[in-house]
């Protein structure tokens, strides 16, 4: 199997798609396939399900992030059928990140979400239609069973090539694993993602470097993928490249080429 890598693009929060042809144009020389967030950050965007639909009509493939935050059954239904009829086929199920406002729709889990796909299969609606590629998102701890019977899983962000190691050696999973790689772009990023997520430790070597020369991030992250490719220990990584999108597509491109 030949290691992907799958890049997050930053989907618009206006009514326009002018921003998302120009990175997937900008990294498809390096992008196996296209991670469209769903209103992440807690923030509305365009549907993921649309955009995923113009990364494919690009001639890009596409996973389309649904949050459980932000739907009940009827809604979810409604993405399904919105999927099935766009021929969109790959999705990475989320909780979803705390609302900036109102409160969470409630009535749905990502673990209820896999298990109404794989029920698709009994529904007179969905017949003659592509079976969905359903994904979750695991923290580098145990993997509770549910998890295991996902198609792939996308492993959270973190910053050293040992500690995904040791995860996938201590908790040994069949289904394709995507390691997480983010470029930090500040020092003040990383503060945010430290105080979001508490358990991504975030090297203050790192912050110290990209506080000096400001591309430090985007090299860091190139490398972690390098050596997560050559550890054959993960099917690929899930690359969030933030603004330095255009920086990552130049830097990464000769690498993974050579």
């Amino acid at each position: 199997m030949s290691f992907e890598v799958v890049c997050e693009i930053e989907p618009p929060v206006r009514p326009e798609l002018m921003r998302v042809r120009h990175q997937i144009g900008v990294l498809s020389e390096v992008a196996s396939a296209f991670l469209i967030p769903d209103s992440h950050l807690g923030r509305a965007t365009l549907s993921s399900v649309a955009v995923a639909h113009e990364v494919q009509v690009m001639g890009g493939r596409s996973i389309a992030c649904l949050n459980s935050r932000d739907r009940n059954a009827l809604g979810f239904r409604r993405d399904l059928l919105t999927a099935a009829a766009y021929g969109v086929q790959e999705f990475l199920f989320v909780h979803g990140d705390k609302p900036s406002t109102g409160d969470r729709a409630g009535g749905l889990t990502v673990r209820a979400m896999i298990e109404q796909v794989r029920a698709l299969n009994q529904d007179p609606a969905f017949a003659g239609t592509t079976p969905f590629r359903v994904g979750a998102v695991t923290g580098l701890r145990p993997l509770p069973q549910w998890k295991r019977e996902a198609d792939f899983l996308f492993a959270q962000i973190a910053f050293s090539l040992e500690s995904f190691l040791r995860w996938r050696d201590e908790h040994p999973v069949d289904v394709p694993v995507h390691a997480g790689v983010m470029v930090i772009a500040s020092p003040s990023m990383a503060q945010r993602l430290s105080a979001t997520i508490p358990d991504v430790d975030i090297p203050p070597s790192l912050v110290d470097a990209i506080a000096r020369d400001r591309s430090a991030g985007v090299q860091a992250a190139c490398d972690l993928v390098l050596a997560l490719r050559d550890s054959g220990a993960f099917a690929g990584v899930h690359l969030v490249p933030v603004t330095r999108y255009r920086e990552v597509a130049a830097r990464l491109e000769p690498l993974l080429t050579a």
